[in-house]
């Protein structure tokens, strides 16, 4: 008989910060309650008036947050079994969203365009990010507010770094400090997606975050922190267009499942962003078993629509990009900051050179 979800995951919790899809600790906090009691832990539960639908699955990239939201919003109101599917939402794999989507463990998940070029270019692992949402960088480089030792990123040296453990992210720490005027020299501590907890306990001096996520618990919760914009130092390019990811096996098997997903999420997210104080419900309702932070989700998504991260406001307003298009220019600008860092490596460490361009990997085909 086929394990539930729930019984095949090690029930482990941590928690998500920046890009945490590249690693594989990330994927350690998919306890039981992920599972997503949420969506029935199973698809065999499925009516029969479901039964001609075609089944699909969506992995989690971390907790039912404000980044998920289009996804619950979509099933929520039934506008995936609108366009034929019956959507199974299950909790994050502990290799992580990504490898599940590259193996084709799972059909849909979300990540950032800069992991799939990563996955991509180190692993050959077939990543397409085919619609985007998160226009504007929300990545935030932090310290606590008492610790006064550090006042701006050049303070960064010689502190110690709360790391996932990947060269992308000691590549754009350099960079903050170099621009800042300090020497590039630090000591870090890799503790996968626990970042947030470990700065916040005294155990590491400086970690990465989400402004949007991990910032606003900060807010509401403490401790205060100090938080650096990379843009500010040195930083090209934008690191967080966050989207939807599936593989180019599916592509070419089930290229009409693909765009029928891609539109109905698609259609959640406008949503989301018409409705942001809907949100923390729909989440709560779809996801009984994650314990939602209700106050968490709804300042989140204030946030991300008051201060403009799911939008490009210029090149909407101009009609060159539209919401759930990917972009390309500012995104290529953070790829190739790597690429020339030599951010790229293999699982045996050997640097990659040969990079995929943005437009390769996050085509925009999937949403007519």
């Amino acid at each position: 008989m086929r394990l539930s979800f729930c019984q095949r995951i090690r029930p482990t919790l941590l928690r998500r910060s920046l890009k945490t899809s590249l690693k594989t600790a990330a994927a350690a906090f998919a306890a039981c309650f992920l599972c997503v009691s949420a969506v029935g832990c199973s698809s065999q539960n499925s009516s029969n008036s479901e039964s001609n639908l075609k089944k699909v699955t969506f992995m989690l990239w971390w907790i039912p947050d404000a980044d998920h939201s289009g996804i619950y919003v979509a099933k929520e109101k039934g506008w995936f079994k609108e366009a034929g599917l019956d959507v199974d939402i299950i909790a994050v794999s502990q290799a992580g969203s990504e490898h599940a989507v590259a193996e084709g463990t799972a059909d849909f998940s979300l990540s950032t365009t800069a992991n799939v070029v990563n996955y991509d270019a180190t692993m050959d692992a077939g990543l397409v990010e085919v619609m985007q949402f998160n226009y504007n960088p929300s990545a935030v480089w932090c310290s606590k507010k008492s610790n006064t030792a550090i006042s701006s990123p050049k303070d960064f040296s010689g502190k110690t770094f709360a790391t996932f453990g990947t060269s992308e992210d000691i590549a754009v720490v350099k960079r903050m400090i170099e621009f800042d005027g300090g020497k590039p020299e630090f000591d870090s501590v890799t503790v996968g997606t626990s970042t947030f907890e470990t700065v916040a306990s005294g155990q590491a001096d400086f970690g990465a975050f989400y402004r949007t996520w991990e910032g606003v618990q900060a807010d509401i919760e403490g401790p205060e922190m100090n938080c650096f914009v990379p843009a500010d130092y040195g930083v090209p390019g934008n690191p967080d267009p966050i989207g939807l990811i599936t593989n180019q096996k599916m592509i070419n098997e089930e290229p009409d499942t693909v765009r029928a997903f891609t539109k109905a999420a698609l259609k959640g997210y406008e949503y989301a962003r018409e409705h942001p104080g809907e949100i923390a419900q729909i989440l709560a309702d779809g996801a009984p078993g994650a314990d939602v932070n209700k106050e968490l989700v709804t300042k989140a998504m204030e946030m991300i629509v008051n201060e403009g991260y799911w939008e490009d406001k210029e090149k909407f307003e101009s009609g060159e990009l539209k919401f759930g298009q990917n972009e390309y220019v500012e995104t290529q600008k953070y790829i190739d900051f790597l690429k020339q860092s030599k951010a790229y490596a293999s699982p045996s460490g050997k640097i990659v050179e040969d990079i995929p361009d943005v437009k390769d990997v996050a085509p925009n085909d999937y949403l007519q």
